[in-house]
């Protein structure tokens, strides 16, 4: 296909929930290996032309847009490629709240990339060059296809795979709980943390493999979220020394007790948080519990709370 200059291109990308680590101790040749969920809301949405010059417009903060610049700079040193393109950022997933912006944006920035110059990438070659997926591939896994995912954890320089994708139940609904004054770990201080902690001493990969999955596979949120209980004491407890507690946020985990409180039955923090989530069986319940949230903590400024959908899919690119 030839390339015009009147040709834009379209991609949106899908926020995931990093659920946590399954195997912190790494003795069996791999580390970390992490499960997650691709959410149908918020979503990365950019635009991309050849243009004359390079541009970056739209929904962009001053330090976003200088790590876009490095980013196409290095994609455009690595591919050989002109320097002249128009980015115009409509939406963006929020930066450092555990949902997975840097990884999306990385990613949708490749895959413009790959359509704008018709460069045939393979998802493996996009995935190397959007520099993603030294610990997880959740992310990797959420752009790609979508749905609940488990990967393989970390061995050597390869990057994490896929080992088990679900669909994610229609019915059911994630509430997500944001400390608006409070950001995850990232860049170097997330680097320097898990340099400074030491590995667990045991593994939940059975636990994940043998009874998570496959309680998720048949719908059984019970289980699936009792088994996500401990998960989420297995990653507390190793990331507390460095996030000042089981959760990033006490704000998150009192919203969290409350729900749990209140029945709801699998709740945890999304990566280095802040952002906490809480599944229930219906949208008819995600309301209620929304309400009761908004009652219970009307006087926290800095919290709020949100309705989404798990998302099936992978990326979507369209051409205008």
């Amino acid at each position: 296909m030839m390339q015009t200059y009147s040709e834009i291109f379209s991609i949106k990308a899908h926020a995931r929930l990093h659920m946590g680590f399954f195997d912190l101790h790494g003795g069996l040749g791999r580390r970390f290996g992490s499960l997650g969920l691709a959410l149908a809301r918020p979503v990365t949405e950019v635009e991309a032309s050849v243009a004359d010059t390079f541009s970056i417009i739209g929904d962009i903060d001053a330090e976003s847009s200088e790590n876009i610049a490095k980013s196409v700079k290095l994609l455009q040193k690595s591919l050989n490629l002109p320097t002249s393109l128009k980015l115009n950022i409509k939406q963006r997933i929020p930066s450092h709240v555990g949902l997975g912006s840097g990884t999306q944006l990385a990613l949708s920035l490749v895959a413009l990339f790959n359509a704008l110059y018709n460069l045939n990438l393979s998802q493996t070659q996009m995935a190397q060059l959007s520099g993603r997926g030294a610990r997880s591939g959740i992310g990797l896994g959420a752009f790609e296809q979508g749905g609940f995912l488990v990967d393989t954890g970390k061995q050597a320089d390869a990057l994490p795979e896929i080992a088990i994708r679900h669909e994610f139940p229609e019915n059911w609904r994630i509430i997500l709980a944001s400390d608006n004054a409070h950001v995850g770990a990232h860049g170097m201080a997330e680097l320097q943390a898990f340099q400074r902690l030491k590995p667990m001493q045991n593994s939940l990969k059975n636990m994940v493999f043998d009874h998570m999955a496959p309680a998720l596979a048949r719908a059984d949120l019970l289980v699936f979220g009792a088994y996500m209980r401990d998960l989420q004491a297995y990653n507390g407890t190793y990331f507390s020394p460095v996030q000042g507690g089981m959760f990033a946020s006490r704000n998150v985990a009192d919203a969290l007790a409350f729900l749990q409180q209140n029945g709801v039955a699998c709740v945890g923090q999304s990566s280095w948080g802040p952002t906490g989530f809480a599944i229930v069986e219906s949208e008819s319940k995600a309301n209620l519990h929304l309400a009761q949230l908004k009652r219970q903590f009307a006087g926290y400024i800095d919290l709020s709370f949100a309705i989404a959908q798990g998302y099936n899919q992978g990326v979507t690119i369209q051409v205008k």
